[in-house]
């Protein structure tokens, strides 16, 4: 098993807290060494996963599960509802891809958001087996995308 750190926050699912999940993820990513522009979409991509949990996931008081897996030529970047902690490993298994190359037309109401964050991040998986898992993932550098993506999800052939 390849070896990570993993870090893990968990916040409440209101707005005024969106900005802590961006500010943290940022400055993972700047520690890891990613272009300015790299984590900016890194950020935004967060910000709108995270919204997407404040918006839509509970109609009581809830959280926003937010875990980083670092690796050399990574960062994997998990939101989740529900707030259940998580292994990455655990739930690869049961992920599906977010095909960016859909058109735009064809997105349900609310999946713009989703179609964002898919063209923004390396590669980008869901479940939804019990509440909302986005596992979003951006590789360091451009080369070790097309060695380690196949199209849209590498478990789409796994699948298969």
């Amino acid at each position: 098993m390849e070896q990570h750190d993993r870090i893990h926050l968990e916040l409440p699912a209101k707005p005024e807290y969106v900005s802590i999940a961006r500010l943290s993820v940022s400055g993972i990513a700047n520690r890891l060494g990613f272009s300015y522009d790299d984590i900016e979409d890194i950020k935004i991509a967060v910000a709108e996963a995270c919204t997407n949990v404040v918006e839509h996931a509970y109609s009581e008081e809830g959280f926003i599960s937010l875990a980083c897996y670092i690796y050399e030529d990574r960062i994997q970047i998990i939101i989740a509802d529900q707030g259940k902690s998580f292994d990455i490993h655990e739930v690869e298994s049961r992920l599906g891809p977010v095909d960016a190359k859909k058109p735009v037309g064809d997105l349900k109401e609310g999946g713009l958001g989703l179609f964002l964050i898919s063209t923004l991040m390396d590669k980008v998986e869901i479940n939804e087996d019990n509440g909302v898992m986005l596992v979003m993932t951006k590789y360091l550098y451009e080369s070790e995308v097309e060695e380690s993506v196949d199209g849209i999800s590498s478990l789409q052939s796994e699948q298969g």
